[in-house]
């Protein structure tokens, strides 16, 4: 099996590490991803100026190469695609992101903007999301099984995998919640605040602060069925995300 992988928090992120350091058990990986922190930026691709693309041969992970770009995301794919790749891969692997991908967040998320972008393109996709890579031992325990699984399953070409893993300890997890749908709230709330020099400065609730408010709509908002509750809940959730355009054009 051929594997690209690409991700948004840039070539040096651990959750991509951990990725392909379980891609390698399954096939031949080729890994192209953002020379920089690239969240939020869905399937955003540069249209003017150029992408700088360096090899880097100094990846971690003994039998994956590697390539960094100055683009986005999608970016990655396309340029993994026409430019080093001499070969399609059978699937892109997309993450493992820094954060849930759920709910509303997930039309934001450049992780799965990279999946869809690999849809695009013909090319099969599972995203892969981590609540944080401060703690990756469920990712670490469930990441081959869960992906050997969806590897052999059906789906509809206009549809990706999306996969989000709870932090905590692996012993703790109740287990694997299947066919969950994105919820229709976000996960993470911004806030703007006045910045000295004028106009605002704003983004998602840092650290303990966002914790403490999507704690407590867990319980009450988080709609039952969806990715959002399985998590809070302490499932591994697993889900499907649909482009209604490629599915218009079938």
């Amino acid at each position: 099996m051929r594997i690209l992988i690409v991700n948004d928090d840039g070539i040096r992120s651990p959750g991509l590490i951990s990725l392909a350091e379980m891609a390698v058990e399954l096939g031949e990986v080729w890994v192209v991803a953002p020379d920089d922190q690239c969240s939020a930026m869905s399937q955003r691709i540069s249209v003017f100026g150029s992408i700088c693309v360096r090899e880097e041969p100094d990846f971690p992970v003994e039998g994956a190469r590697a390539w960094s770009i100055s683009g986005s995301p999608a970016d990655c794919v396309k340029v993994a695609l026409s430019y080093v790749m001499k070969e399609r891969p059978d699937v892109v692997f997309s993450g493992i992101n820094n954060g849930y991908n759920v709910g509303v967040d997930i039309l934001y998320s450049g992780t799965v903007g990279a999946a869809v972008e690999a849809l695009v393109n013909g090319i099969p996709a599972i995203a892969f999301s981590n609540k944080t890579n401060d703690d990756r031992r469920v990712s670490d325990r469930y990441l081959l099984p869960i992906a050997k699984d969806l590897l052999t399953r059906e789906i509809e070409p206009w549809a990706i995998w999306n996969v989000n893993f709870p932090a905590c300890d692996p012993d703790e997890i109740k287990g694997i919640l299947e066919d969950r749908v994105p919820a229709k709230k976000s996960y993470y709330e911004t806030v703007y605040t006045p910045a000295e020099s004028g106009g605002i400065t704003g983004g998602p609730l840092p650290g303990a602060a966002a914790e403490l408010v999507l704690s407590s709509i867990a319980a009450t908002d988080a709609e039952e069925g969806s990715d959002m509750k399985a998590t809070f809940d302490g499932y591994i959730s697993i889900g499907k995300v649909k482009s209604a355009l490629l599915e218009a054009g079938r």
